[in-house]
């Protein structure tokens, strides 16, 4: 880097510290990008100090704290600073909104909540601040994270359940009219006397179509998933998987998760929406801790999938997941663990310690649900 780029960049993280105010002084240098974003993100919420205190903007105008469609509103801002900060700096900037400066709008308005867009950007803001609600807010929070929920069950089943569910059975069919599977030789055939000349169309009266080949899979599949801060959309993206799961025939879906505790959710598995309501996210992570637990669910481990999500950031000693890792591997069952995935898709773990589970046996990937099934159906298979 230059000389002149890297005072550049020092002279935009003072702008940063220092706020809007310090304009006149230091001006706009090193504020594009990124930096840019984080400069709008952090006078959000620090800009408040300010306007507290009736103080004017540099160009002499007053912006009272409003969430007018000009400006973010909360769930925009939430995704701006997780997307642009380390989770140690976002979890202090959130801890500030709460408790220095009230921004407790979504939490305590239900005005407010109502007004909102309800997407995957609110369903993250509600999660995180979801202990903090209590009432006709908490109630309404609730709906709208399971109305979203649903919505996101719905597209990824689209996407997975025609992986999991079985092949067509082309020598059988079925009374049930679903489009993709229109055997479609036969339909012809048995309407070429509705063939219309004026037309040039043949005009089916009778359709038909295959049925498919339920596979009644004896395995166990035992979701683990890290509720660590970090995590949030892997959280999301996870459970609902799980929901998805237990909805295939003889497939039996545990669901765990964990911090420096382990819960056991299977009780829940199938409502999504209430698993998640009862996930507290953040604090620390024992990885060894939780696999442990989950060893103990073990009945048959050559029919057992244990698959982990999680980022690798152990806090415990990184030897003794090791030895669990391996552990469950000697003892037969199939142990993945499935990387964590950044809003983006794009993965962010760590690299050296899920190398080192490869070695004790475990197989690790960063996959899309879409991904995380096709991976699932050739294990089983």
């Amino acid at each position: 880097m230059s000389p002149d780029a890297s005072g550049e960049m020092a002279m935009g993280r003072w702008r940063l510290i220092l706020g809007r105010f310090s304009q006149d002084g230091l001006g706009g240098a090193g504020m594009d990008g990124d930096m840019k974003r984080m400069d709008v993100a952090l006078d959000y919420l620090y800009g408040r100090e300010y306007r507290g205190r009736g103080m004017r903007d540099p160009d002499g105008s007053m912006r009272p704290g409003t969430l007018d469609a000009s400006q973010l509103t909360l769930p925009d801002w939430l995704r701006e600073v997780r997307d642009l900060f380390p989770q140690e700096t976002v979890e202090v900037i959130e801890r500030h909104a709460l408790d220095r400066y009230g921004m407790t709008e979504l939490v305590t308005d239900p005005e407010v909540l109502e007004k909102m867009e309800p997407n995957e950007d609110l369903l993250r803001a509600l999660l995180t601040f979801k202990h903090m609600m209590k009432g006709e807010v908490l109630e309404m929070a609730r709906r709208i994270i399971r109305r979203v929920v649903e919505d996101l069950k719905r597209r990824l089943s689209d996407q997975v359940r025609p992986v999991l569910w079985g092949k067509l059975n082309r020598f059988n069919h079925s009374p049930l009219k679903v489009a993709q599977n229109l055997d479609w030789r036969r339909t012809l055939r048995a309407n070429l006397k509705h063939y219309d000349p004026a037309r040039g169309q043949i005009l089916p009266e009778r359709f038909f179509f295959f049925s498919r080949v339920q596979r009644h899979l004896p395995w166990h599949v035992i979701l683990a998933i890290d509720e660590s801060g970090s995590m949030l959309d892997s959280v999301i993206h996870s459970a609902v998987m799980a929901g998805i799961l237990a909805g295939l025939p003889a497939l039996k879906v545990s669901l765990v998760v964990f911090d420096t505790a382990v819960v056991d959710l299977s009780g829940q598995v199938d409502d999504p929406a209430e698993a998640l309501m009862s996930m507290q996210l953040g604090g620390g992570t024992d990885i060894a801790g939780a696999l442990t637990y989950c060893e103990t669910l073990i009945d048959h481990p050559a029919r057992t999938v244990l698959i982990v999500v999680t980022d690798f950031c152990e806090g415990g000693p990184p030897l003794r997941l090791v030895t669990t890792v391996k552990r469950i591997r000697e003892g037969g069952a199939r142990v993945l663990g499935l990387a964590a995935l950044d809003p983006q898709a794009k993965p962010s773990y760590d690299r050296q310690m899920a190398d080192r589970l490869v070695l004790a046996g475990a197989e690790v990937a960063a996959l899309t649900p879409l991904q995380l099934a096709e991976w699932l159906m050739r294990v089983i298979r």
